[in-house]
């Protein structure tokens, strides 16, 4: 038993702002409606969201456009990450998600952990295409150098 609602703000892998969903009854109580991403669809809920479809139209659009420049500044970037390492170029630990957003920020390029897509943390040296998705649709690559300190 599915329970219908209106979405408030974009929810990744559900839907953008405004779209009608259906979702099971635990996701929408535990999840959806206490961070305030969903409502139940009701006349005024509709009324509220036609309002609010402009600024939501130009915000996405706005966003789209920072996100595609904000691609092509990580596609020309490349970072070096200096770390210990044996004789085998086995790392002495691991080039992490936290790692890499600090070498973006020194950049000048500010990304959250939760966006940079590794499979698996780095354990060795060498060179590596980073992914990270920056929109539902927008993923960027990042070069990363991992070297000898």
């Amino acid at each position: 038993m599915a329970i219908e609602l209106i979405l408030l703000e974009d929810v990744e892998d559900l839907g953008n702002a405004g779209d009608k969903v259906n979702v099971a009854p635990g996701y929408a109580r535990n999840y959806l409606l206490p961070k305030c991403l969903a409502e139940k669809i009701t006349p005024g809920a509709l009324r509220q969201i036609e309002a609010r479809r402009e600024r939501t139209e130009a915000k996405r659009k706005q966003d789209l456009e920072s996100a595609t420049a904000l691609s092509a500044k990580i596609a020309e970037t490349e970072i070096t990450i200096s770390m210990q390492a044996g004789e085998d170029e086995k790392l002495f630990g691991s080039v992490t998600t936290n790692l890499i957003a600090d070498a973006l920020k020194e950049q000048g390029i500010e990304i959250e952990t939760r966006r940079i897509k590794l499979e698996e943390p780095i354990k060795e040296l060498g060179v590596f295409n980073v992914a990270i998705k920056l929109q539902h649709d927008i993923d960027a690559t990042v070069k990363v150098w991992v070297v000898r300190s």
